[in-house]
């Protein structure tokens, strides 16, 4: 696996990372949560820990987490399959929908106490909101890295502005954002219309893409005789039979591509997007 610098940063990541957002066990209203119902989730600990493993020997040891996933739950498992393995953690704050800036240090700590570690590699601010003061939230997030608390500090779903003011922000502090995380897929090209993308390369962030499969739409399993699984994708729009139908196209032409090289069509929607992220 191909290792590169996480924008600017220090940190140094395989191309590749795995989503850890359905794990865990879920306790109370978190087993509500979309995520599992959406998709499944995983069939519990040994599935987590076989998949764990088997990404650290392809070497892809970078994994995603977030405090929101199934309350807690999977930064729980999360730390817990990665103890004492060569596994670098990404994760998110706030834990919920009701947060200020100023309540970041106790979300860090309590990520810190599930992830059973004394620091986290990319702590991540999960979604803007009119009501968090980036400049007030960049300020924290440097006091973290100059704590040794944090490693690198990345941003998720914000917007091209948004970017701009929290890398403006951090650079007054001699810190830079390290990455972006939004939906980046063959299906869901906006960050290349909506200035994300050209963003991310003005300012050296790099784009993390998440769903770079379309919810699984690209893997060529589905079509309207083979059905997604998860309550969720059985009802939602993107799934349906139009939908599925109107896919078939590109997962044929993917697979196509495929054959040429032995390679599935997840693996060269995944090439496409990642060279797109590169050009």
């Amino acid at each position: 696996m191909n290792i590169t610098s996480l924008g600017r940063s220090n940190l140094q990541v395989p191309r590749m990372g795995v989503g850890a957002m359905t794990w865990g066990d879920a306790k109370g209203l978190a087993r509500l949560h979309p995520a599992k119902i959406v998709y499944g989730g995983a069939h519990g600990f040994e599935e987590e820990k076989h998949a764990l493993e088997s990404s650290i020997a392809a070497g892809v040891n970078l994994f995603d987490t977030a405090a929101m996933y199934s309350g807690g739950a999977s930064e729980r498992r999360l730390g817990e399959l990665a103890h004492g393995r060569d596994a670098l953690i990404a994760s998110k704050f706030p834990s919920g929908f009701s947060f200020r800036a100023e309540g970041l240090p106790k979300e860090l700590e309590a990520s810190l106490a599930r992830l059973g570690r004394d620091s986290v590699d990319l702590y991540q601010h999960h979604f803007p909101s009119n009501r968090v003061s980036i400049s007030k939230l960049t300020e924290l997030l440097a006091d973290a890295i100059e704590a040794g608390k944090v490693k690198a500090v990345g941003v998720s779903n914000y917007s091209a502005e948004q970017m701009r003011e929290a890398h403006a922000a951090l650079a007054k502090r001699g810190i830079l954002p390290a990455s972006n995380q939004v939906e980046y897929s063959l299906l869901h090209r906006q960050p290349e219309m909506n200035g994300v993308l050209d963003a991310c390369r003005e300012l050296g962030i790099t784009l993390i893409a998440y769903s770079p499969l379309a919810g699984g739409m690209l893997t060529g399993k589905y079509s309207a005789q083979h059905r997604a699984g998860g309550f969720f994708r059985r009802i939602l729009p993107q799934y349906n039979r139009k939908a599925l139908d109107a896919i078939q196209p590109v997962t044929k032409l993917l697979r196509e591509f495929g054959e040429r090289y032995s390679k599935s069509p997840s693996q060269v929607a995944r090439r496409v997007v990642r060279r797109l992220i590169q050009t």
